[in-house]
């Protein structure tokens, strides 16, 4: 082989080891309150009685919440930050 050929071929196969190893274009999230199944809830909850993720007790706590494709809450019955704190008010 030419020195040509071996520089295409070694670009080539940087460019495509590049290409595959890209992230794909990153979806906005948002929180979505009142979806989640007990023990799979994404972090702390409104009330403040935990912080971390997988601690939900209950599914479908209007204080817990799951990250979802921008858009989609309230396709899912969830409710946004704001709702769920006025939710939580008039418990």
């Amino acid at each position: 082989m030419t020195q040509r050929v071996l520089v295409a071929a070694a670009a080539a196969s940087v460019l495509s080891t590049l290409l595959m190893a890209a992230p794909a274009v990153a979806q906005e999230k948002e929180k979505c309150y009142g979806i989640a199944v007990a023990g799979q809830n994404d972090c702390a909850n409104l009330s403040g009685t935990h912080s971390c993720s997988g601690q939900s007790k209950v599914s479908a706590d209007a204080g817990e919440w799951k990250y979802v494709a921008k858009g989609t809450c309230a396709s899912m019955k969830g409710m946004s930050a704001d709702q769920a704190k006025m939710k939580a008010k008039k418990s």
